[in-house]
């Protein structure tokens, strides 16, 4: 067992049994779709089918990566996986690194593959592992793993930044990536893991040749916050105590939704971080997003229910979604990225504090469709 595999042990327990959560929200409550009275729609025929990745999911919800790389997560990663699979949904695992450290662990990951056989599956490396040498080579093995449909790498420096063992060093990482993206025959999606990915690096990933990018806004869980926790229990207290200062650092997910589309037009967002519900998940659609993201519900749901848990809240976050679409009218998930949308003070105000011309994207940029970004409609 490497190094890893007990941390990734310690971080579904801490998930599971803490308070992990940001202290911001994720500003989605600044956000308003018109409710239309007279939706001219029919509940039972609302169309909420959508291409990602060259499959067809049936709605436009994944459960993003969080586990593996301990025998726990084996079970749970095969949970997540059936239930995807009957649900049509995709799925993204947790961090590869403790597989390819050790290929015994490499089970906890392709379960998933083998227990949703024609789902969207996604791969998960780390940006720190890119710069400390990790390449093409590793990238394909995690892909090969489980036969992934594309490779996530995800950034969490703000993780890193407090975690005992962390990797601290991203000098490099966006030449590392644009590497991954010219040279494997996978899309690459760049992912944060709970604090945002704002305007700047939207700009920097877009440049890199990245189209599809995973905002993980604040407001969800924050990974700095589970980090106190570890902190805490190796009798840290200066570490665990910085960490609590940092708990809700970030972009919250509204914010980050807007200024990803607006610096990277042409791309295939994915609106995670905080999304409780398919309310929330059809608001982030309607702001800009191609579909919506969900992780930290889903490891709860399996701890109180195992995999009918899961399933029942991935049918319960699908039913809020057509119901949403169908009381502001909107037949298909094109008409909803249309619909009528009120942006409150707070977030309008940051919005134009950050230089976007809220106007002209409320009105423009959101609606602009996105050939060959890896979204695309049915």
């Amino acid at each position: 067992m490497t190094a890893t595999s007990p941390r990734k042990l310690d971080h579904i327990r801490v998930t599971v049994d803490s308070i992990v959560e940001h202290g911001v929200t994720t500003l989605l409550e600044e956000v308003e779709i018109v409710y239309k009275a007279l939706p001219e729609a029919s509940l039972d025929g609302i169309d909420m089918g959508l291409r990602f990745l060259g499959k067809k999911l049936s709605a436009p919800l994944m459960v993003t990566g969080m586990t593996g790389g301990h025998a726990a997560a084996t079970r749970i990663n095969c949970a997540i996986a059936r239930a995807v699979e009957e649900l049509g949904l995709a799925m993204g695992v947790g961090s590869q690194r403790a597989a390819i450290e050790d290929p015994g662990l490499a089970e906890t990951f392709s379960i998933a593959r083998r227990c949703a056989p024609s789902a969207v599956i996604v791969a998960n490396i780390g940006v720190p592992q890119l710069v400390k040498g990790y390449g093409v080579g590793e990238a394909r093995k995690a892909i090969e793993m489980l036969d992934a449909d594309a490779i996530a790498i995800h950034l969490n420096a703000a993780q890193e930044a407090f975690q005992p063992e962390g990797d601290t060093d991203y000098l490099g990482a966006v030449e590392k990536i644009r590497e991954l993206v010219e040279k494997l025959d996978k899309p690459v999606i760049v992912k944060e893991t709970g604090h945002g990915i704002g305007m700047e690096a939207a700009m920097l990933l877009r440049s890199a040749g990245v189209r599809i990018i995973d905002v993980s806004g604040a407001g969800g869980t924050s990974w700095v916050r589970v980090e106190s926790y570890r902190a805490r229990a190796k009798g840290d207290e200066i570490l665990a105590e910085a960490a609590e200062s940092f708990s809700s650092f970030g972009i919250p997910t509204a914010q980050a939704v807007v200024e990803a589309r607006w610096a990277a037009p042409d791309a295939c967002i994915i609106a995670s971080g905080g999304i409780r519900s398919g309310l929330d998940a059809a608001k982030a659609i309607a702001l800009g997003a191609d579909l919506a993201g969900v992780a930290l519900p889903v490891i709860n749901a399996y701890a109180r229910g195992g995999e009918q848990g899961v399933k029942a809240l991935l049918e319960r976050i699908v039913a809020e979604i057509r119901a949403a679409m169908f009381l502001t009218g909107s037949r298909s998930l094109e008409e909803l990225r249309s619909t009528s949308l009120i942006l409150k003070p707070g977030l309008r105000s940051i919005l134009e504090s950050r230089g976007v011309d809220v106007q002209l994207y409320l009105n423009g940029t959101r609606l602009l469709y996105k050939p060959g970004s890896g979204c695309s409609p049915v």
